[in-house]
Protein backbone atom coordinates (compact mmCIF):
# COMPACT_ATOMS: atom_id res chain seq x y z
CA UNK A 1 0.00 0.00 0.00
CA UNK A 2 1.18 3.57 -0.96
CA UNK A 3 1.05 5.62 1.68
CA UNK A 4 1.41 10.09 1.85
CA UNK A 5 3.17 10.93 5.28
CA UNK A 6 1.68 13.16 7.11
CA UNK A 7 4.65 13.66 9.53
CA UNK A 8 8.21 12.76 9.99
CA UNK A 9 8.75 8.79 10.54
CA UNK A 10 11.92 8.07 11.51
CA UNK A 11 12.02 5.11 9.84
CA UNK A 12 9.88 5.51 6.96
CA UNK A 13 10.27 9.09 5.74
CA UNK A 14 9.60 13.15 5.41
CA UNK A 15 6.31 14.93 5.93
CA UNK A 16 5.05 14.76 2.05
CA UNK A 17 6.54 11.46 1.10
CA UNK A 18 4.90 8.92 -0.94
CA UNK A 19 5.79 5.77 0.73
CA UNK A 20 5.22 1.61 0.17
CA UNK A 21 4.31 -0.31 3.13
CA UNK A 22 2.87 -3.20 3.93
CA UNK A 23 -0.75 -3.06 4.43
CA UNK A 24 -1.31 -4.40 7.86
CA UNK A 25 1.77 -1.44 8.70
CA UNK A 26 -0.55 0.81 7.34
CA UNK A 27 -4.21 -0.11 8.61
CA UNK A 28 -2.73 -0.70 12.20
CA UNK A 29 -0.19 1.94 12.73
CA UNK A 30 0.48 4.62 10.14
CA UNK A 31 -2.98 5.78 9.80
CA UNK A 32 -4.56 5.36 13.54
CA UNK A 33 -1.52 7.02 14.66
CA UNK A 34 -2.58 10.02 11.77
CA UNK A 35 1.57 9.75 10.27
CA UNK A 36 0.00 9.49 6.78
CA UNK A 37 -2.62 8.74 5.08
CA UNK A 38 -3.96 6.20 2.07
CA UNK A 39 -1.95 7.46 -1.57
CA UNK A 40 -5.69 7.95 -3.01
CA UNK A 41 -6.21 10.18 -6.16
CA UNK A 42 -7.62 12.46 -3.92
CA UNK A 43 -4.93 12.89 -1.71
CA UNK A 44 -2.37 12.93 -3.83
CA UNK A 45 -3.86 16.15 -5.96
CA UNK A 46 -4.09 17.56 -2.18
CA UNK A 47 -0.45 16.86 -1.38
CA UNK A 48 -0.05 18.93 -4.45
CA UNK A 49 -1.73 21.44 -3.48
CA UNK A 50 -0.50 21.69 -0.08
CA UNK A 51 2.69 21.52 -1.61
CA UNK A 52 2.20 24.91 -4.32
CA UNK A 53 0.81 26.49 -1.38
CA UNK A 54 3.54 25.84 0.88
CA UNK A 55 5.77 26.91 -2.05
CA UNK A 56 4.23 30.09 -2.37
CA UNK A 57 4.36 30.91 1.50
CA UNK A 58 7.96 30.51 1.20
CA UNK A 59 8.78 33.12 -1.48
CA UNK A 60 6.63 35.32 0.16
CA UNK A 61 8.71 35.06 3.31
CA UNK A 62 11.44 35.62 1.00
CA UNK A 63 10.68 38.47 -0.49
CA UNK A 64 9.26 40.10 2.81
CA UNK A 65 13.34 38.97 4.38
CA UNK A 66 14.68 40.73 1.71
CA UNK A 67 13.07 43.74 1.43
CA UNK A 68 12.99 44.24 5.41
CA UNK A 69 17.03 43.56 4.92
CA UNK A 70 17.55 46.76 2.18
CA UNK A 71 15.11 48.41 4.93
CA UNK A 72 17.69 47.77 7.78
CA UNK A 73 21.23 48.00 5.56
CA UNK A 74 20.38 51.58 5.31
CA UNK A 75 19.64 52.98 8.79
CA UNK A 76 22.89 53.22 11.35
CA UNK A 77 21.88 52.46 15.21
CA UNK A 78 23.32 54.64 17.77
CA UNK A 79 24.11 53.18 21.00
CA UNK A 80 25.45 55.89 23.91
CA UNK A 81 27.63 54.36 26.85
CA UNK A 82 29.41 55.72 30.01
CA UNK A 83 33.13 56.18 28.88
CA UNK A 84 35.33 53.57 31.55
CA UNK A 85 39.26 54.02 31.82
CA UNK A 86 41.32 54.31 28.46
CA UNK A 87 38.24 55.23 26.55
CA UNK A 88 37.10 52.04 26.38
CA UNK A 89 33.14 51.31 27.17
CA UNK A 90 32.17 51.05 31.17
CA UNK A 91 30.24 47.44 30.57
CA UNK A 92 29.55 46.22 26.99
CA UNK A 93 26.74 46.88 24.81
CA UNK A 94 25.14 43.05 24.17
CA UNK A 95 22.49 41.46 21.46
CA UNK A 96 19.01 42.93 23.13
CA UNK A 97 20.56 46.65 23.93
CA UNK A 98 21.19 46.94 20.45
CA UNK A 99 18.03 45.30 19.35
CA UNK A 100 16.06 47.25 21.91
CA UNK A 101 17.92 50.83 20.43
CA UNK A 102 16.82 49.27 17.03
CA UNK A 103 13.52 49.36 18.21
CA UNK A 104 13.41 52.45 19.71
CA UNK A 105 14.79 54.27 16.99
CA UNK A 106 13.62 52.91 13.83
CA UNK A 107 10.92 50.86 14.38
CA UNK A 108 12.76 48.01 13.46
CA UNK A 109 11.69 44.40 15.41
CA UNK A 110 15.01 42.66 15.66
CA UNK A 111 14.83 39.56 17.96
CA UNK A 112 18.25 39.52 19.86
CA UNK A 113 18.83 36.45 19.19
CA UNK A 114 19.35 36.75 15.28
CA UNK A 115 21.63 39.38 16.02
CA UNK A 116 25.08 37.45 15.16
CA UNK A 117 27.42 38.85 17.55
CA UNK A 118 30.29 36.87 18.83
CA UNK A 119 30.93 38.90 22.09
CA UNK A 120 29.56 42.17 23.25
CA UNK A 121 30.99 45.53 21.98
CA UNK A 122 33.65 46.44 24.40
CA UNK A 123 34.72 49.97 22.80
CA UNK A 124 33.58 52.86 21.08
CA UNK A 125 33.13 52.64 17.49
CA UNK A 126 30.94 52.01 14.35
CA UNK A 127 30.51 48.38 14.19
CA UNK A 128 28.77 46.25 11.01
CA UNK A 129 26.69 43.07 12.88
CA UNK A 130 24.94 40.13 10.53
CA UNK A 131 21.44 40.01 11.56
CA UNK A 132 20.23 36.34 9.93
CA UNK A 133 16.70 37.60 9.05
CA UNK A 134 15.70 34.14 6.56
CA UNK A 135 17.78 30.72 6.00
CA UNK A 136 19.12 32.70 2.99
CA UNK A 137 19.04 36.32 3.65
CA UNK A 138 21.43 38.02 6.35
CA UNK A 139 21.66 41.57 6.16
CA UNK A 140 23.97 43.86 7.55
CA UNK A 141 23.37 46.23 10.92
CA UNK A 142 25.48 49.66 11.54
CA UNK A 143 25.97 50.43 14.93
CA UNK A 144 27.70 53.24 16.21
CA UNK A 145 28.88 53.11 19.96
CA UNK A 146 29.53 56.41 21.10
CA UNK A 147 30.24 58.84 24.34
CA UNK A 148 27.73 59.33 26.73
Amino acid sequence: MQVILLQDVKSLGKKGDIVKVSDGYAKNYVIPQKLGVEATQKSMNELKNQQKRDSIVAQQQLDDAKAYAEKIEKETVQVTMKAGEGGRVFGSVSSKEIATAAKQQFGFDIDKKKLQMPEPIKSFGTYEIPVKLHPQVTATLKVSVKEQ
